[in-house]
């Protein structure tokens, strides 16, 4: 999460172009039959995700231009609604599937672009009720990219994630996870950092990897194979987030 002090626009732009640019070649290679085949979230092809990316960037584009303008705009009309976008594109072809992500891309990117320097601490609304600073949009459609682009199981993976962004969503995750009530304990050290993460305790597991495969581990994008657990037999079972 980005801290409101720290925040950098044109920065924050560069990171999400940069990534966006690397999605959009992925989606250009691909043929009708590719966006048929599944990719690695269940029930969900290609299309699903790359429709799903689509409407999204629609979504976040309307919270930038409430906070822009102050004329409230839904992010979508309702969670209902949002899957029902999502079902009605995915069975698009391959081109009018990266035409859709390209234009709403484009969109996105000249929403953000007109954001005046203090709009962007003005609170919106997102569909699951979270009041938060209009930033916190630009934080989540970088995560939406990065995180959807290694669900499209093209050759894209975790690995390929930035190192900065990797270290503040591992951060950002465990710290969601320290907050629920049944979520396991444990502590992450991670093996290429040194950083370590969560709380101590004598017999408490203790997972070590790359960063960037204990954040996929914890956010469900990987089962966990190239981890390595102390004090416990097999990894622990970390609560479904995203």
């Amino acid at each position: 999460m980005t801290d409101p002090t720290d925040f950098d626009p044109a920065a924050a732009l560069e990171q999400l172009a940069a990534a966006t640019g690397q999605l959009l070649r992925t989606a250009s290679g691909f043929t009708d039959a590719d966006v048929r085949a599944p990719s690695l979230l269940p029930g969900w092809s290609r299309g699903h995700v790359l429709t799903h990316l689509a409407r999204n960037a629609d979504g976040g584009r309307r919270l930038l231009g409430w906070a822009r303008t102050g004329m409230e705009a839904a992010e979508y009309p309702s969670l209902a609604a949002r899957d029902e976008q999502i079902e009605a594109g995915a069975g698009r072809g391959a081109a009018e599937l990266l035409a859709d992500l390209r234009c709403s891309a484009v969109a996105f990117e000249a929403e953000y672009r007109r954001m005046p320097p203090e709009a962007w601490h003005r609170t919106v609304r997102w569909t699951r009720g979270q009041e938060r600073p209009a930033l916190r949009a630009a934080d989540a459609r970088l995560c939406e990219v990065l995180v959807h682009h290694a669900d499209l199981d093209a050759g894209y993976t975790p690995a390929h994630w930035p190192a900065d962004f990797v270290e503040a969503m591992l951060g950002r995750v465990v710290a969601s996870f320290a907050a629920r009530e049944h979520a396991p304990a444990m502590r992450l050290h991670a093996t290429d950092t040194g950083a370590t993460y969560g709380t101590s305790g004598p017999r408490q597991p203790v997972v070590g990897g790359p960063q960037h495969a204990l954040l996929a581990w914890l956010m469900g994008r990987s089962l966990g194979a190239d981890l390595l657990v102390r004090n416990a037999l097999a990894l622990p079972a970390p609560p479904f987030l995203y």
